[in-house]
């Protein structure tokens, strides 16, 4: 497999996994109604994706360090979200 095939592969996957979090965000922010996320869920989610945005950095890999980056923020924006709305 060629390197930019596995660099596709890895973007594809970074944009999946990391867009899985903006339907729960985007619904939680409209509907202000969060009493069916955990808290510690995604207290735990943000900080396991800070480490991933350590570990990319540490590895040198910006897709790592992007798609972590960008899920690590939706999981804080849930947090914030479910800390004002219960």
């Amino acid at each position: 497999m060629t390197t930019n095939t596995v660099t596709l592969i890895g973007l594809l996957a970074a944009a999946l996994t990391t867009s899985a979090n903006l339907p729960q965000v985007l619904k939680a922010w409209r509907t202000r109604e969060t009493s069916d996320l955990s808290l510690k869920m995604t207290v735990i989610l943000a900080a396991g994706l800070g480490f991933w945005v350590v570990y990319g950095v540490l590895q040198g890999d910006a897709v790592i360090v992007i798609a972590n980056a960008v899920a690590m923020l939706l999981a804080l924006a849930l947090t914030v979200l479910k800390l004002r709305h219960g």
